[in-house]
């Protein structure tokens, strides 16, 4: 069952609108809570060339991406979309309403997991939750947060879900 989510936070600060300066669209960590949700309001179709060139980008030479026969006798009948661009699309779909312009950088992935294939011409969008945060030990001007970003394709179904713990800068004075 899928929860009911959210619509996807707009990060507005009023006071940049009003001194004429632009904000970032993401949030600071101030900005977030515990159990906060995003349903990410964009989709992206994987397209062949997606899969093609991400796999020869990163020497993946597997040919259950990229050889057609040969996928087409493995259990899943056609060629798969490489895990990684599909975790890189899943985040990625979920920096503008999360950590735009306002992430220090990511601390680590935990958790990644693919528990259905995707397949070129599969449409996909994110869904996130904020899990965890607290204050960092060494730099009083950051917290950590942590996500669990979810992946779903045109069929209602996860296909990829982590956990990411990211280092967010707090509110400037």
């Amino acid at each position: 069952m899928v929860p009911a989510w959210q619509p996807a936070a707009n990060a507005v600060d009023s006071r940049a609108a009003k001194e004429g300066t632009s904000a970032m669209a993401g949030l600071y960590y101030e900005q977030f809570f515990v159990g906060q949700e995003f349903d990410h309001p964009w989709s992206r179709t994987v397209t062949e060339m997606d899969n093609t060139l991400f796999s020869a980008l990163t020497l993946n030479v597997q040919p259950l991406h990229l050889d057609a026969e040969f996928a087409s006798k493995t259990e899943f009948g056609q060629r798969l979309v490489n895990s990684m661009f599909t975790a890189g699309l899943m985040v990625g779909m979920t920096v503008n309403d999360t950590t735009m312009g306002t992430t220090v950088g990511n601390l680590g992935f935990t958790e990644m997991k693919f528990p259905k294939p995707v397949f070129h011409g599969d449409t996909l969008r994110a869904r996130t939750k904020v899990l965890a945060m607290r204050e960092s030990k060494s730099r009083p001007e950051v917290g950590i947060v942590e996500f669990e970003h979810s992946c779903w394709n045109q069929r209602n179904e996860m296909v990829a879900i982590c956990k990411r713990q990211a280092m967010m800068r707090k509110k400037p004075a």
